[in-house]
């Protein structure tokens, strides 16, 4: 691997912004059984693949400084066996894991404790990456093992350990020119699965086969996952946030809901359209649909380096609250509705989330004062507006109830603006009663 390639220049990144006497302990996830000797499809952990890009389970990396301050990485992972590799694929093996991935040096899994042992000297700064929880047994016994096994005239190293996120996560919130290739890949393969849903939508399909026909698509674009279970929701069931079931028949007369995005080489999509299963919009669901990506376009036109993260939420709501209004489903003036917050009624989730190698990627929405993060370039999320009327709500007009409409775009800071990077997803009214009644 190029000294100069994407994992050796996050590893300096992080490096550089810990302390010298810094040992960083990344673990891997292990492979889940889903019953007996059938096992899940491996999915790696993200921080661990986003600073050594190993993709195979039960592996350990290492990260310190040597005497000349150079970066030492250590990785630990499976030895080759080629008994087991005949049935369930090739290992990179300790070898591989030198000259494949750029390792330092690299050793058997089972040599963790003792390589640790010997690593772990004079630093008194340990952060550890272990989402699943692995060693949190064993953390602080290798932490105090010099202390505890040196002679009583010996200096004592006296460790801290602190959960790496906290130093790796805002790190990943800015996305490198491969980052973003990749999650470019990731939407444009969605998109072809949008369009494919919106062409097959009709009355008495079931919202099953509409979310194998996004699976369908994004297979030609190499997507052999999704990046989160698709939410394919047909009239009241869009109400329901993250409905999974996808279970019912559409019905004439309702709107669909479709949330789904591929993953693509570790890298997520996420894009939400909502429309007639008829193709053609009632007066009412025009009336929703429209105030929706009104609010969604007025908030994509302040995205640019300098934005706070928050201006984009407070232009939803604001943007929506004054349409609720003037459709008579909330009642009060528009300083009323706005203090009182009574528009939460129909917009009951936030509007965006970064996106990247998590679908909600990591990072904070915040700086280090506590005040919200400003947009910078790289930066990558989503905007998604919802207004959301169960069948319940009998208060209201039949004619708005049971409908769910959410419009979610993904969007890309860039040095003077901003890209769309899903608007090929047909989103206006007009673009979507045009495709969905093109043969």
């Amino acid at each position: 691997m190029p000294a100069n390639s994407q994992f050796t220049i996050r590893r300096q990144r992080l490096m550089d912004s810990l302390p010298e006497d810094s040992f960083v302990i990344l673990t891997g996830y292990q492979q889940k059984v889903r019953s007996k000797n059938i096992k899940y499809h491996f999915r790696q952990d993200n921080d661990f693949l986003y600073l050594t890009g190993f993709n195979e389970p039960d592996a350990v990396a290492l990260l310190y400084r040597g005497p000349q301050g150079e970066i030492i990485y250590t990785l630990l992972c499976r030895p080759k066996d080629p008994q087991q590799e005949v049935s369930f694929g090739a290992r990179a093996g300790v070898s591989g894991a030198i000259e494949d991935f750029g390792a330092t040096q690299a050793f058997d899994i089972a040599e963790l404790e003792s390589v640790i042992a010997t690593s772990l000297t004079h630093q008194t700064q340990v952060f550890i990456s272990d989402e699943q929880g692995r060693f949190n047994h064993k953390i602080i016994g290798w932490c105090n093992a010099q202390r505890h096994g040196s002679a009583f005239d010996t200096p004592k190293c006296f460790r801290s350990i602190t959960p790496l996120a906290k130093h790796l996560h805002p790190l990943r919130v800015i996305k490198d020119e491969g980052e973003q290739a990749a999650i470019r890949a990731a939407v444009n393969a969605s998109i072809d699965g949008h369009k494919a849903v919106m062409k097959a939508c009709r009355a008495e399909i079931n919202e099953a086969q509409l979310a194998a026909t996004f699976n369908y698509a994004i297979a030609a674009h190499g997507a052999n996952e999704v990046a989160y279970p698709n939410i394919v929701a047909a009239g009241d069931n869009a109400c329901c946030l993250h409905y999974e079931e996808n279970c019912c028949e559409l019905q004439s007369g309702q709107m669909l809901l479709i949330d789904a995005g591929a993953e693509l080489n570790h890298y997520a999509a996420d894009i939400t359209r909502s429309y007639p299963v008829d193709g053609r919009f009632t007066q009412a669901q025009k009336a929703i649909y429209q105030l929706v990506l009104d609010a969604l376009d007025a908030a994509i036109a302040k995205v640019k380096p300098g934005t706070p993260w928050n201006h984009l939420y407070e232009t939803c709501m604001q943007v929506m609250a004054r349409g609720l209004i003037k459709l008579g489903l909330l009642q009060g003036s528009y300083e009323e509705v706005m203090a009182s917050e009574s528009y939460k009624r129909f917009t009951v989730h936030k509007t965006g989330h970064w996106l990247g190698m998590d679908v909600h990627d990591v990072g904070p929405y915040h700086d280090d004062e506590g005040h919200w993060r400003k947009l910078e370039p790289g930066m990558i999320f989503t905007i998604e507006p919802g207004i959301y009327i169960p069948a319940s709500a009998t208060d209201l007009p039949e004619a708005y109830r049971g409908m769910g409409i959410r419009i979610e775009d993904d969007i890309l800071v860039t040095v003077d603006g901003h890209e769309n990077l899903s608007r090929k997803v047909p989103r206006t009214i007009a673009e979507i009663e045009t495709f969905m009644q093109q043969n």
